[in-house]
């Protein structure tokens, strides 16, 4: 396509963006038309797709990072003939696959976007599944806004990449001056944002954004260059083409106010079609399935923790399969994924102190295929957190071990203690949260979250704990396991997981001496969480117990208590014993006794419970 074919799309580019936005009511077109020429010369020139296939693998891949200016890639796709006319008009309605912020319903988005600052963190993802994984050139386009470079996750991706020498990332930064409010930080100090990306190790370009001659050159630059990633820095105006709103403050995510009078000013509306260029043919052979894995096997009544057994147990599933993948946030050697990164080096990547990259790259990973197992202590996974939420956005299948949870960690204090990981992770939509007790639980588990869809996380506890499940034992997600019981004569029910599941057996053998013989349940599985077993206790106690190491707000109490309402069997009289109040640094028995979720505790407030029934 001649470059004056180029500057005709990037109006059509405009025009599209303008009417789907004046269509719905809403949206962001000024931010779409500043990037109008890059997406145009992106099209037509550089991007190597099949959208027949979108899961070819030698197709590049090109994130959204700024997902507001979805009605500039909602164009392109009219532009390369795969959203029609009518559906480019429903732009925001209900059911439309056009959301205000991409996501992977469309078959061509293989992330949703719209949190500013994923994108580039995504990006390092694909480019490292692309260089270390595929070893297909595809190239990852991360088209990104100047606000958003004020994200410390752009800044952790930045120098991840330059770090791993991804030359098959580019990031293309529209610098339109204007954020939401007003200016940016730098406004169009393009030497600024190089400065910047130089020092990290990146080779930058800066050009007119306007210039479709410029972007063509930058691009193909960009492809051309070795061994680091490349930074387009595109001086645009917000709402070119339009000088009602042309570099206007004040016009962030409204329709224009005149459409068919901006459309007029932009040559009307036209249809340009765009071929682009096929990828090349690439084979990537997906690794198999080679059977079940040997996963280590561990003796009833010895010690091990479970952190131990999910390092163990990860290794040997990646003997058996290929697609499995482990990260970890510099902190191998304490989660043990340093077992896996022995066994499988060439599937292990290090992320450093760098949570937001650390998920971002897994959400990237899977995106491409694999199944990524990502580990950090679990109180540092709250930095993550909005890449988590934004992972269920994206339909993600990721899997997320926290280690070191609870105040059983011991003497490094609260700073290091996961007490809100529990609740973190049951709120995201569509999430598992596995909370194993011994190591053949663990191990078990491990596999079972491979085959899952969504956000899986597996809550890991530091010190060792008694094997109390032989290593045939199963445990289906969903489910629990009684561990104690005397049928009919239990008189309270103990419901735990991890830790409190070994007080709680300490617990019920002295409530026993005492005549009060109590069910204890073991919850390893807080979402989904297994209604009809804690039915049935309720039914035949009346009285539960729940007990856990984290604070009582969102964690086991709540998934119980919640199951209860949502059951059919009834309200039992509940009660709760969680960490509340802020831990000092102490060890492990006294964290867990000054806590009150020991065995002291359960048996205590066993015998209140039942006193209290008694009195009734």
């Amino acid at each position: 396509m001649r470059y004056e074919t180029m500057s005709s799309l990037a109006r059509q580019l405009r025009a599209d963006a303008v009417r789907a936005a004046d269509a719905a009511g809403s949206g962001h077109p000024t931010s779409s038309m500043s990037a109008a020429e890059i997406g145009a010369v992106l099209l037509a020139r550089h991007l190597r797709y099949d959208f027949d296939r979108p899961d070819h693998p030698g197709n590049d891949r090109l994130v959204l990072s700024k997902g507001h200016a979805s009605p500039l890639l909602y164009a392109m796709y009219r532009a390369a003939g795969v959203v029609g006319e009518s559906e480019l008009l429903t732009f925001r309605a209900r059911g439309s696959l056009l959301e205000g912020h991409p996501t992977p319903r469309l078959p061509w988005v293989d992330v949703a976007t719209g949190s500013l600052g994923q994108g580039l963190p995504i990006g390092v993802g694909m480019a490292l599944a692309g260089k270390f994984l595929d070893r297909v050139p595809y190239q990852v386009w991360v088209v990104s806004g100047d606000s958003e470079m004020a994200e410390g996750s752009v800044w952790e991706a930045v120098e991840h990449a330059a770090y791993c020498r991804l030359d098959n990332l580019t990031l293309i930064v529209d610098v339109n001056r204007l954020g939401q409010r007003g200016p940016t930080r730098h406004q169009h100090d393009l030497g600024a944002y190089a400065a910047r990306l130089e020092a990290f190790g990146w080779h930058t370009l800066r050009i007119d954004g306007h210039d479709v001659e410029a972007v063509d050159a930058a691009l193909r630059e960009a492809r051309a260059t070795v061994r680091r990633p490349t930074a387009i820095l595109a001086a645009t105006r917000k709402g070119r083409g339009v000088a009602a709103v042309e570099n206007r403050e004040g016009m962030h995510g409204k329709p224009l106010p005149d459409a068919e009078a901006a459309i007029a000013e932009l040559g009307g509306r036209s249809d340009l079609r765009v071929q682009v260029t096929d990828p090349p043919a690439a084979l990537v052979p997906r690794p198999g399935r080679d059977g079940a894995p040997r996963l280590p096997r561990y003796t009833r009544g010895e010690k091990v923790a479970t952190r131990d057994a999910y390092g163990h147990a990860l290794a040997a599933l990646g003997e058996v399969r290929g697609d499995i993948v482990a990260l970890d946030g510099e902190v191998g050697d304490s989660t043990r994924t340093e077992f896996f990164a022995k066994a499988h080096p060439e599937r292990y990547f290090e992320c450093w102190i760098a949570e937001q990259q650390l998920v971002g790259a897994a959400v990237g990973l899977q995106a491409r295929g694999y199944v990524p197992y990502a580990s950090t202590f679990a109180a540092f996974l709250t930095r993550a957190y909005d890449f988590v939420r934004m992972a269920a956005v994206s339909r993600a299948g990721i899997n997320l071990v926290g280690s070191h949870a609870g105040v059983s960690i011991g003497q490094d204090g609260p700073s290091q203690m996961g007490l809100e990981d529990l609740a973190m992770l049951r709120a995201v939509h569509g999430s598992t949260v596995l909370y194993p007790c011994d190591a053949n639980q663990t191990a078990k588990l491990v596999v079972a979250m491979a085959d899952l869809e969504g956000v899986r996380y597996l809550r890991t506890t530091r010190g060792g704990t008694p094997v109390v499940y032989g290593p045939e034992e199963e445990f289906p997600v969903g489910g629990s396991k009684v561990l104690r019981s005397h049928g009919e004569d239990d008189r309270a029910t103990v419901v735990a997981a991890g830790v409190t599941v070994h007080e709680a057996l300490k617990a019920a053998d002295r409530l026993d001496e005492h005549g009060m013989p109590v069910r204890v349940i073991d919850l390893y599985s807080v979402k989904p969480v297994d209604t009809e077993t804690l039915d049935q206790a309720a039914g035949t106690t009346g009285c539960v117990l729940t007990v856990e190491d984290h604070h009582p707000e969102g964690g086991i109490g709540d998934a119980v208590a919640e199951a209860y309402a949502n059951g059919h069997g009834g309200m039992p009289r509940l009660a709760r014993l969680a960490v509340r109040s802020m831990p000092l640094s102490a060890t492990p028995e006294e964290q867990l006794h000054e806590a009150g979720i020991d065995a002291d505790a359960i048996v205590s407030a066993v015998e209140l419970m039942l006193e209290r029934v008694l009195v009734r």
